[in-house]
């Protein structure tokens, strides 16, 4: 029989706990770590870690599905009951108090300007005790070290001490510009971009290859990068300039698509979305005022 909360020696992390229910919930490691925005290994350890804790089998795990045990299914029901609970009582305890003391947040430049400038004098009028900076960082800051509260991060995070929570995804275009057309033509399939000048943003997944689908299908394309780099914001400005073919988040490309400055490439092939997250130190007290940026970035839409 597993022992009640109350009777559990450790510290029971409810990030964990939330894990699990989320993983009975969707049936699947996968689903529940997109659900929680952590990773799929990091979503296994969490439940993995938790079956050890209490020494006994939560899961029944099979290569299409993942189930409870009776056991687990008992304590799921348990957890959900507690979790929503403990929630109801958070959400009281916050409503007597207005948010108040300093925020510090980090956010890529592009991201800040095109996606989050426009809401933040809504937020800044909302919460009018708050005194938020904002630093423009694009994903080299030590998150602890520098004394950030959170930082905003596009692309797949790797496993880490830190909790994510996913804001929206982000559609990924390829684009040139039509000068760049002009000189070199228009690449109609895969291949076609070995003979292309390809802009390299340096932190995509892949050993210098570009994930092209179609259908059910995934191509990962090699490509020969005339310019590598791993700021977003400088591959823009060649891709705009003529200097070849990117893969740029829809919300920065948008006005340049739209005002004949670059053209989307290929569009029978798609991309895989990056993942826009909110990343916090995880041993961080969550203050108001941070619970209340969380609630605000969860918020978010990109630009239609």
């Amino acid at each position: 029989m597993v022992a009640p909360l109350t009777e559990y020696r450790g510290f029971m992390d409810i990030s964990v706990l939330r894990t699990f229910v989320a993983v009975v919930d969707e049936g699947s490691f996968a689903a529940a770590a997109g659900r929680m925005g952590i990773s799929r290994s990091l979503c296994s350890k969490h439940v993995a870690d938790l079956e050890a804790d209490l020494g006994v089998r939560l899961l029944v795990r099979t290569t299409r599905k993942v189930t409870p045990t009776p056991t687990g299914l008992s304590y799921s029901r348990d957890l959900r009951d507690i979790l929503a609970r403990l929630d109801a009582a958070t959400e009281t305890a916050k409503a007597t108090t207005s948010p108040a003391g300093a925020l510090k947040i980090g956010s890529p430049i592009f991201y800040t300007l095109k996606v989050l400038q426009p809401h933040l004098l809504d937020f800044m009028e909302r919460y009018r005790d708050i005194r938020l900076q904002v630093l423009l960082d694009d994903g080299t800051s030590d998150i602890v070290g520098e004394g950030f509260d959170a930082v905003i991060r596009i692309g797949n995070l790797s496993d880490s001490s830190l909790h994510a929570r996913r804001i929206h995804s982000a559609r990924i275009l390829l684009v040139a510009s039509p000068d760049y057309l002009a000189r070199s033509g228009r690449p109609e399939r895969p291949a076609d971009l070995l003979r292309h000048d390809c802009l390299h943003y340096t932190n995509l997944p892949g050993n210098l290859t570009w994930p092209l689908r179609r259908g059910s299908r995934t191509i990962r394309q090699p490509v020969r990068p005339s310019f590598s780099s791993n700021n977003t914001e400088l591959l823009h400005s060649m891709a705009v300039n003529g200097r070849g073919l990117a893969l740029l988040p829809e919300f920065i490309v948008r006005d340049d698509v739209a005002t004949g400055r670059l053209e989307v490439l290929m569009t029978e092939y798609t991309l895989p979305d990056l993942p826009v997250n909110l990343v916090y130190p995880s041993g961080k007290l969550l203050t108001g005022a941070m619970r209340s940026f969380l609630d605000f970035a969860a918020a978010l839409r990109l630009p239609q």
